[in-house]
C-alpha cells in the first residue's frame, strides 16, 4: 500500500465527519497509509475564479479568466461578458445534470417495455394499482383493458419524455394548472429531453446564445424536462415494476457488515442492477458455496442510491452515503464492492487495491480504469450477478487483509411516498392531503421543507444536514428527505417515531398522533419527484394557493456537490420552490445573473434560489421563507396560540 504522494493530512477526523464509523475507518485509513477523499478533500484547494464560475473555456480564443472581485472590468475575448460566462456555465451544468437524470429514466423505461412486451422475463409488474394510478393520471384510458395493454400505452406515451421534438412532456399534466400556464406563457414547458438537453449545449456555444435573460428560458426548460421528465419516470416506473416503498424500518451504517459472512455491497442508481443482486444472493447454490469456504452466508448491503431504494422496498441494510463509499472499504471486510452509475468515485479502484477487495462495475455507461468490468443486462441478469458472486465468494475464501469493522448501526423508517403519506393522513377511504393543509392552516404544522442530496469533503460529513434538520423540526417544519441526506439523518437518529420530541410542539403532537416521524424518508436523488407530487397534491387539495409558489415550502441541498444537483434546485425553483444551497454557489454575487436567480425569478412568479454555509443560517433562511408564505395565505396568525395544559383545564372547569 502506499500513500497518495503530495496530499498533507491537517485536519482531525471529528473535524471532517460527523459519521463516527467513517471516523475509525478515516483513522485506520491514515494508520495503514492509504489516503482516502476525506483527506484529498481537505487537501484540494479550489480554484476561486472557477468557483464562482468567472472563467470561460468553451473555446480556444481563452480559457478566458475575468476577476471575481470586480466582475465587469474586463470581458473574455470573444466579449463575452461575466454575466454571459456564468449563464452559460450553468446552462452546461444544468444540461449534464438533466442529460444524467433521463438517461437513468431512458434506461428505466427500457426495461418497463421489456418487461410489457414480454422480451424481459426476470423482472414484473409489482404493483398493478400504481400501473393504472399513474395511467389515468396523465390521460389514459383503463377501463376494460388488461395490464398488458396499460402498460403498452404507458410505454408509448412516456417515450414522448425523450424524444419529444414538439408538445409537451406527459407528466407535465401533474402540476398544478396554474403553474402549467405559467410555463407555456413564459416559452420554458418542456418537449422532450433529447431535443431540450441538445438546444441548450448548443446555446452555449461560441457565438451563439449571449443574452443571460434568453438563456435561462432554456436552462429552466431542460431543469424542468429533468424533474417533470426523466427522473419521474424513473421513480413512478421503478415503483411500477419493483414495488411501491411503505415504511420500512432498516438499519444504517457501517455495522451492517458481518465479518463472518461474504459482505456484498452494491452502490449506484439503477435498481435492477440491485434487484438481480438480491434475487441470486437467495439462490442456496451461493449459500451452501459461501458455508462451503467457511463463510455463515452472504450478506448483502447497500449505499448512495440503489441502497437507498433497495432499503425502502425491501429493507436491505445500508452501510452508509456518499462520502463514506471509500471509507467503508478500509474494513477489510468488503469482498465486493459493486457499482454502476452516478456518483462512483474514481478513487475506489485504488482504494480497493489496498483492501484486496473486488471493485466490479456493470454498467456500459461507467467504467472505471483498475475495475473488473461485468456488465448487467436485464435480459439475463444471472450472466452478471452470478459472477460477481463467484469472485466475491472467491474473496472471502482467501482474505489476508485485517478486519475491522465499526460496531455502528442505527435504525430508521424509510419508504414513505406521495400515495403512503396520503394514506397515513387519510385512511384507506379518506386519503388525501387535507389533514396536512388543515394543520399547516392551524398552525400545528409551520410549513414543509425538503432537505435533499449529496455530502462534500468541503465541509464536515453530515454535520450540516443534521444541524438545519434539527433546526428546522424544533420549528414545527416536517421535512421530507432524499438520497445521501437521508442517511446522514438516519445516523443521527432522526427517521424514526421516537425523534418526535426533538420537534417543536405543534408538529410533535402530529407526529405522536399519527406515529410517524418528523423526518420522512422518500428514497433516492430522483425520487425528489415524490415531492413534486406532494406539492402538487397540496395545492389541489385547497386552501393553501393556487400554485407550488404559494405554499409555505422550502428547499435545501445542505452538501450538494454535483451537476445533478443543479438541475435538480433549478427545476424545483421553476416549480415554485424557495431552494437554499449550501457548501457556496457558481455565481458572484454582484452580478446580474445572479440576481436574476436570487431575485428576478421569483419576481415573475416562480421560486428563487438561496445560498448559506452555516447550518443556523440556512434554517433561519427557510422559515423566514415559510413566514412570509404564511403571511401572504393569512394564516400567520394562526401559529399564535397557546397550549392548553392541565392547569389550564381545570380553570376552565372551575
Amino acid at each position: 500500500m502506499t500513500k497518495e504522494k503530495g496530499v498533507k493530512i491537517q485536519a482531525s477526523v471529528q473535524d471532517r465527519t460527523m459519521c463516527e464509523a467513517t471516523q475509525q475507518m478515516l483513522e485506520k485509513a491514515r494508520r495503514d497509509g492509504v489516503v482516502i477523499d476525506l483527506d484529498r478533500g481537505y487537501d484540494m484547494k479550489p480554484c476561486p475564479i472557477g468557483e464562482v464560475s468567472a472563467c470561460c473555456k468553451h473555446c480556444y480564443m481563452g480559457p478566458c479568466r475575468l476577476n471575481p472581485r470586480d466582475p465587469y472590468k474586463k470581458v473574455g475575448v470573444c466579449g463575452a461578458t461575466i454575466d454571459t460566462i456564468e449563464a452559460r456555465n450553468f446552462a452546461r451544468n444544468i444540461a449534464t445534470g438533466s442529460a444524467s437524470h433521463n438517461d437513468h429514466g431512458r434506461h428505466i423505461l427500457g426495461l418497463f417495455r421489456g418487461i410489457v412486451e414480454g422480451r424481459i422475463k426476470d423482472f414484473s409488474i409489482a404493483d398493478v394499482l400504481k400501473l393504472e394510478k399513474v395511467a389515468k393520471s396523465i390521460g389514459i384510458e383503463i377501463e376494460g383493458k388488461d395490464v398488458q395493454q396499460v402498460g403498452l400505452e404507458l410505454c408509448n406515451e412516456l417515450e414522448k419524455t425523450f424524444s419529444n421534438v414538439d408538445g409537451e412532456m406527459p407528466f407535465t399534466k401533474r402540476a398544478p394548472k396554474v403553474l402549467q400556464e405559467q410555463w407555456r406563457k413564459d416559452g420554458i414547458m418542456p418537449r422532450g429531453a433529447m431535443v431540450e438537453v441538445m438546444e441548450l449545449m448548443s446555446r452555449t456555444h461560441i457565438g451563439c446564445d449571449q443574452d443571460y435573460n434568453n438563456l435561462i428560458t432554456q436552462i429552466s426548460r431542460t431543469a424542468l424536462a429533468d424533474g417533470w421528465g426523466g427522473s419521474m419516470v424513473a421513480t413512478e416506473l421503478s415503483d411500477i415494476m419493483f414495488g411501491t416503498p411503505s415504511p420500512t424500518l432498516a438499519d444504517v451504517n457501517m455495522g451492517v457488515l458481518k465479518e463472518d459472512y461474504v459482505n456484498i455491497i452494491v452502490h449506484g442508481h439503477e435498481p435492477a442492477m440491485f434487484e438481480g443482486m438480491l434475487a441470486a444472493a437467495n439462490d442456496s447454490f451461493f449459500i451452501d458455496e459461501a458455508k462451503a469456504k467457511g463463510a455463515s452466508g452472504i450478506n448483502l448491503v447497500g449505499m448512495c442510491c440503489s441502497g437507498a431504494e433497495m432499503m425502502s422496498r425491501h429493507g436491505v441494510p445500508h452501510a452508509g452515503n456518499f462520502g463514506s463509499t471509500e471509507a467503508v472499504v478500509v474494513t477489510g471486510a468488503v469482498d465486493a464492492m459493486v457499482v454502476d452509475i452516478q456518483c462512483i468515485k474514481q478513487g475506489l479502484a485504488e482504494v480497493a487495491k489496498c483492501y484486496d477487495t473486488q471493485l466490479i462495475t456493470t454498467n456500459p455507461r461507467c467504467h472505471i480504469e483498475g475495475a473488473t468490468h461485468i456488465e448487467f443486462e436485464e435480459k439475463d441478469p444471472r450472466e452478471c450477478t452470478d459472477q460477481i458472486l463467484s469472485k466475491a465468494i472467491a474473496r472471502y475464501a482467501s482474505r489476508k487483509m485485517p478486519i475491522e469493522i465499526p460496531q455502528k448501526i442505527q435504525q430508521g423508517v424509510h419508504g414513505f411516498t406521495h400515495e403512503y403519506i396520503e394514506y397515513m393522513l387519510g385512511g384507506t377511504f379518506r386519503g388525501g392531503y387535507t389533514p396536512l393543509n388543515d394543520n399547516i392552516i392551524n398552525g400545528r404544522i409551520r410549513g414543509v421543507a425538503g432537505v435533499v442530496g449529496c455530502t462534500n469533503p468541503k465541509v464536515k460529513q453530515d454535520w450540516v444536514h443534521i444541524e438545519l434538520v434539527k433546526e428546522l423540526i424544533k420549528n414545527d417544519v416536517l421535512v421530507l428527505q432524499t438520497g445521501c441526506s437521508q442517511i446522514a439523518l438516519a445516523k443521527a437518529g432522526l427517521l424514526v417515531p421516537e425523534a418526535a420530541p426533538l420537534a417543536g410542539p405543534g408538529l410533535s403532537e402530529v407526529c405522536e398522533t399519527v406515529g410517524m416521524p418528523p423526518v420522512l424518508g422518500l428514497g433516492s436523488c430522483v425520487d425528489n419527484t415524490r415531492i413534486l407530487i406532494a406539492a402538487s397534491a397540496m395545492v389541489e387539495s385547497g386552501g393553501l394557493g393556487n400554485t407550488i409558489a404559494d405554499l409555505p415550502v422550502a428547499g435545501c441541498a445542505p452538501e450538494w456537490m454535483s451537476e445533478k444537483a443543479l438541475a435538480i434546485g433549478q427545476y424545483f425553483v421553476m416549480s415554485g420552490f424557495y431552494t437554499v444551497f449550501g457548501i457556496g454557489f457558481p455565481t458572484i454575487k454582484e452580478t446580474k445573473f445572479h440576481d436574476l436567480l436570487f431575485n428576478g425569478l421569483e419576481q415573475q412568479g416562480y421560486g428563487r434560489w438561496g445560498v448559506a454555509k452555516d447550518p443556523h443560517k440556512i434554517a433561519q433562511m427557510m422559515i423566514a421563507h415559510i413566514d412570509k408564505k404564511r403571511a401572504a395565505l393569512g394564516i400567520d396568525k394562526a401559529r399564535e396560540r397557546t397550549l392548553v395544559d392541565m392547569s389550564d383545564r381545570r380553570d376552565l372547569a372551575s
